[in-house]
């Protein structure tokens, strides 16, 4: 796998249109469903805001086009501080092996800022597609978690993490 196939450009304010385009039932099946047109704007706002972390726009290597997202920010876990990350790739660009690209290049950026040992990613377990990235991207699954997304909203995820201090 080449890593160089996407890279992560930093999330600006003419982004927005990407939280528009993946905003659709198909994308947001896993999410709890696509946001309504406020709950899209302070996403962008807390994107654009990140006090830690960082949010990226997935463009292909080489042409520029963008393909989908990835970030990373601070979360609580079981009594620490950890790095969370979450993808998602357009779906004419899925199947490629772009979201695992991208999963590696958002291990890269976390693991350069040296403020957390783990970078934790939690799908839901009925989510082929995302858990088959984080076997394929390096991570290691710890087990299943009941997990809260969206907020008021508790599901089954897998915990997969990968220890940034490993290299």
């Amino acid at each position: 796998m080449d890593d160089a196939r996407v890279e992560l450009v930093g999330w600006g304010e003419g982004d927005f249109w990407l939280l528009e385009r993946a905003n659709a039932p198909e994308m947001t099946a896993h999410l709890g469903g696509p946001e309504n047109a406020e709950q899209l704007e302070r996403r962008h706002r807390r994107y654009l805001e990140l006090p830690a972390g960082g949010m990226y726009r997935l463009e292909l290597a080489g042409s520029g086009e963008t393909v989908g997202s990835v970030g990373f920010w601070e979360r609580q876990w079981r009594d620490t501080t950890v790095w969370e990350t979450g993808w998602e790739v357009l779906p004419e660009f899925q199947g490629r092996g772009l979201a695992v690209a991208a999963a590696r290049g958002v291990q890269a950026a976390a693991r350069a800022t040296g403020a957390h040992r783990y970078l934790h990613a939690f799908p839901r377990v009925d989510h082929a597609a995302s858990n088959a990235v984080c076997r394929k991207a390096g991570f290691e699954l710890l087990g299943e978690v009941e997990f809260e997304y969206p907020k008021g909203s508790w599901l089954m995820s897998n915990d997969w993490r990968v220890d940034l201090a490993s290299g």
